[in-house]
């Protein structure tokens, strides 16, 4: 028969509270206490019943990832991470997709999201862009009194950045976005172009203003006409890489994609085009997913810590006050060079 948790709490001679304790990583329990339980535990292959647990202790042992589209790497990368501190503490993972409507169609959302969390009890949500800025997605979680971690806000950053602000995990995207431009400009390259991310998607205008940024203090000028609307989409990628890259106007010597998919869209239609990469034209993406490692050449990168994210999303929601995490998380980037920039840019 299988093993219960009174029959680990007999063999280690304690309480079955304290085999619970232990079990939920609860501080307060002596480390050769814990050690003996994890021991038996482990010997009689207990597993926790979820369903009585959450009975016992008014939790459902759930969190929910919440996400609109989304690029599917970014929102793998995300649960991968989620799920793993999630199975540190005994949780499981749900996701639930969240479409938000254009302004003024709130209420069908509301009632929606409404029912669904009622149906689905969660102690925590991680929210990704662009629901980590939407008012009406927090007012919902709010008045559910249901807790959550946003990540990759990009409104009111000043107050993020004074730790004015909920449960936060965050990274400097328009930073980000300046840095890889300027190591662009200072190997040469004068004539750039730019693919903006999906409208909806705060991070979209960040990154934006940080090439911008970058542009302007060297004193370069881009025209509008380089400067094309995507959505974070591969589709979108081939279709910005077009305009830019067809036509009678001078081609840009290096194009920034605001993601990777954008970017990998961009090396097909040059491809397609006759213009190599990077000996004629030097392409960079935002974001550093697995796709950049499987081109041909393998694409440069902002390397955004997205498992990270997701990771430290879910630890400070079960975070029980006793790890001494602080409420806003900001994560480190870096730019990663390969061969799609050409010149490695190292030394810059």
């Amino acid at each position: 028969m299988k093993a219960t948790i009174n029959d680990v709490a007999k063999r280690a001679g304690v309480s079955m509270k304290t085999v619970s304790r232990v079990l939920n990583k609860e501080p307060n329990v002596a480390v050769t206490t814990r050690a003996r339980v994890l021991q038996i535990a482990q010997e009689l292959n207990y597993t926790p019943n979820f369903a009585a647990r959450g009975l016992a202790s008014s939790k459902s042992y759930l969190l929910a990832l919440m996400y609109d589209d989304p690029g599917p790497t970014y929102i793998m990368e995300i649960q991968s991470g989620a799920i793993d501190v999630c199975r540190e503490h005994g949780y499981h993972l749900v996701l639930e997709p969240v479409k938000v409507p254009k302004s003024g169609l709130a209420g069908p959302l509301i009632e929606d999201l409404e029912a669904r969390l009622k149906r689905l009890p969660v102690d925590g949500v991680i929210l990704t862009p662009p629901l980590s800025d939407s008012q009406i997605v927090l007012d919902v979680l709010t008045r559910l009194k249901i807790k959550y971690v946003r990540v990759g806000p990009s409104k009111n950053l000043q107050a993020i950045r004074d730790k004015e602000t909920g449960l936060t995990v965050f990274m400097d995207d328009r930073q980000a976005a300046f840095d890889m431009t300027e190591a662009l400009i200072k190997t040469g390259h004068k004539e750039l172009g730019f693919i903006q991310g999906h409208p909806d998607h705060g991070s979209s205008y960040l990154r934006l203003e940080g090439f911008q940024a970058a542009i302007n203090k060297y004193g370069l000028i881009v025209p509008t006409s380089r400067i094309v609307q995507g959505d974070y989409t591969f589709r979108s990628g081939i279709a910005a890489a077009n305009a830019l890259l067809s036509g009678s106007n001078t081609r840009p010597s290096a194009i920034f994609a605001s993601n990777d998919d954008m970017a990998a869209g961009v090396v097909s239609v040059a491809n397609r085009l006759g213009i190599n990469v990077p000996a004629e034209l030097s392409v960079c993406g935002f974001d550093d997913t697995p796709l950049t490692r499987k081109m041909s050449p393998q694409l440069s990168s902002v390397c955004q810590p997205i498992y990270e994210m997701g990771h430290m999303a879910a630890k400070l929601l079960l975070s029980r006050g006793d790890e001494n995490l602080p409420s806003v998380q900001a994560v480190d980037y870096k730019l990663i060079f390969r061969g799609s920039t050409g010149r490695y840019l190292k030394d810059v």
